[in-house]
């Protein structure tokens, strides 16, 4: 008995490990802020929250790299770089970025 429960609980662990989060996959590549309005910019910030300092104002059509995506709260921020200036990174909010 106590080898089914120790199999079972392997085979959990094996397939929570193995198993990739089909979201978090296919939300890293290139990606375009968008639905930025009127003369505003999508703020990147130094962490994942509105209480991290902003690092860069975006503005619409600034293209860039997704790494990874987590939730806080109710917003999901993904930490990216600039497509065209890869050292500046940080994170954004995942409601403004549209897949290329």
């Amino acid at each position: 008995m106590r080898k089914n429960v120790l199999g079972a609980m392997a085979a959990m662990v094996l397939g929570a490990v193995g198993s990739a989060d089909p979201v978090a996959a296919a939300s890293l590549g290139r990606y375009e802020v968008t639905g930025v309005q009127g003369d505003d910019m999508l703020k990147m910030r130094a962490g994942p929250g509105i209480g991290y300092i902003v690092i860069v104002g975006l503005p619409n059509g600034t293209v860039l790299q997704v790494q990874s995506c987590q939730q806080t709260g109710g917003t999901r921020w993904c930490r990216v770089s600039m497509d065209r200036a890869r050292s500046l990174k940080g994170y954004v909010s995942w409601a403004y970025l549209r897949k290329l």
